[in-house]
């Protein structure tokens, strides 16, 4: 009996000293007994923390955090398993939540579309077929279709019509488990980006803009790899970062694209190396509506601004459909109130264009210039120089805040109003594309989909059949 408790005891003593590594897709469980110095190690190591409920340590799967664990506990590792990734199938979703052919389910993704799924069902489908951009997913037999209120509305219009009962969900993001940015603070030989890339993008006089977002992808690249040197990564480092950017971190595809773009510049344009395909799928264009202030809204936005600055600031985008960096670059030279126009000087993909000057935001700007009296640039800051990209960004959501504008809107929402507000009161689509500096025409169409006029009074020409 005393044999079999002693047993039992060394068992248990053994177990508490036990060191035990899990290894998941996105995270690694550590059980340590309690030691200071092992503590002190996992609390430097970035996003760890400790689960009180099982008593163990929650790392997460960040490039080089498994290999520095192993190293670290080396030989006092016990147990160690890796699990093979599961996931459950976006196809299983469907049987999940259709318990019946009268059922509809409507779920707006994280990447501005609305899903629908349900069991057949002709007149439904007639009637998402007639939405710009719908696509039916036959892997997932279920539609999708861009997402704005108008839309949704016709939908669930028609589901009642139909006497089908109907739910909305909204697709969460999951940013818990998600992979961050690898910075300088999670890996102890973090790598900037050569400087012969930096020179190369200059000496081609690439925007600041791209200058940084291919920077920031090259570092990423070149730290997801960080225990390789640069001049032995190949073409299979490529592709495993590309499914990390798209399997882990979830990045957009236009951040995909770019990435993409700038490890080729590298390879290509650096270090002359022959231009070739990488066997990358490159991610098609997620096909979603820019989202449109109304004529209301955009008076409801400019009455809620006192500060004379700020108005100045929002009248002359929305007036002339600038970007915002435009605005920034603006000089005051470049009003032209003789023939009421603006000029945008090597704009995106270094063109000038001319843009309308309202007569309104004339009189702001003539009213704005007797009190703040800028030297060089139409907009400065409080000390000079250009006003900040930020600063604008503030100004515009604390004024929509006010103004109680519920939708998911930005600077950049001002310009895509003041093309459809055009284009509703009756422009060519020709003289919009000028005027916002598209160099495609199939770029300023987007705005034919977007506007609602007299969207509700087309048929569908199977309605004048006799069937």
């Amino acid at each position: 009996m005393n044999k079999e408790l002693n047993e039992n005891q060394t068992a248990k003593k053994q177990n508490s000293q036990e060191i035990k590594l899990e290894v998941f897709e996105r995270k690694i469980l550590l059980k340590i007994p309690k030691n200071e110095q092992d503590i002190a190690f996992i609390r430097k190591i970035n996003y760890s923390k400790w689960d009180a409920t099982w008593f163990h340590w929650v790392i997460p799967n960040y490039p080089g955090n498994l290999e520095l664990l192993k190293a670290y506990f080396h030989e006092r590792i016990n147990t160690y398993i890796e699990h093979q990734s599961e996931g459950i199938p976006l196809s299983n979703l469907r049987e999940s939540v259709i318990k019946t052919k009268n059922e509809v389910l409507i779920i707006k993704t994280t990447s501005n579309r609305l899903r629908i799924i349900f069991g057949f069902n002709q007149q439904l489908m007639i009637e998402i077929k007639k939405i710009p951009y719908h696509s039916w997913d036959s892997k997932n037999k279920w539609w999708t279709i861009p997402y704005s209120d108008f839309f949704k509305d016709s939908i669930t219009r028609k589901i009642n019509e139909l006497g089908l009962s109907y739910s909305y969900k909204e697709e969460e993001i999951h940013t818990a488990n998600s992979f961050k940015r690898i910075t300088a603070f999670d890996i102890p030989n973090y790598k900037k980006c050569p400087e012969s890339f930096i020179l190369k993008i200059r000496e081609l006089r690439y925007s600041s803009s791209t200058e940084k977002t291919y920077r920031m992808a090259l570092e990423d690249y070149i730290n997801y790899h960080h225990a390789i040197d640069l001049e032995k990564l190949n073409e299979s480092h490529i592709q495993s970062f590309l499914r990390h950017l798209v399997m882990e971190r979830n990045v957009s595809t236009s951040y995909q694209n770019q990435a993409i773009n700038a490890i080729k510049f590298y390879y290509e344009r650096v270090l002359g190396g022959q231009r070739k395909t990488y066997f990358i799928d490159r991610p098609k264009k997620e096909k979603t509506l820019p989202v449109v202030l109304s004529e209301e809204e955009i008076i409801q936005i400019i009455s809620t601004i006192s500060n004379l600055k700020h108005k100045a600031i929002i009248v002359t985008i929305y007036s002339a459909g600038l970007r915002i960096s435009e605005c920034i670059n603006l000089k005051i030279k470049d009003i032209d109130s003789n023939r009421m126009q603006i000029r945008i000087e090597q704009a995106k993909g270094k063109k000038d264009r001319y843009t309308l000057l309202s007569e309104k935001t004339l009189q702001i700007l003539r009213n704005y210039f007797k009190e703040y009296k800028p030297i060089t640039y139409l907009f400065e800051g409080q000390y000079g120089g250009q006003y900040s990209i930020r600063s604008i960004q503030q100004i515009f959501h604390e004024t929509c805040r006010k103004a109680k504008i519920n939708k998911k809107v930005s600077v950049h929402s001002l310009r895509h109003s003041f093309a459809t507000h055009l284009l509703e009161n009756g422009t060519n689509l020709r003289y919009i594309q000028s005027l916002l500096g598209h160099a495609s025409s199939k770029t300023t169409e987007i705005y034919t989909h977007v506007t609602t006029k007299g969207f509700d009074q087309l048929k569908s020409p199977l309605d004048k059949l006799s069937i």
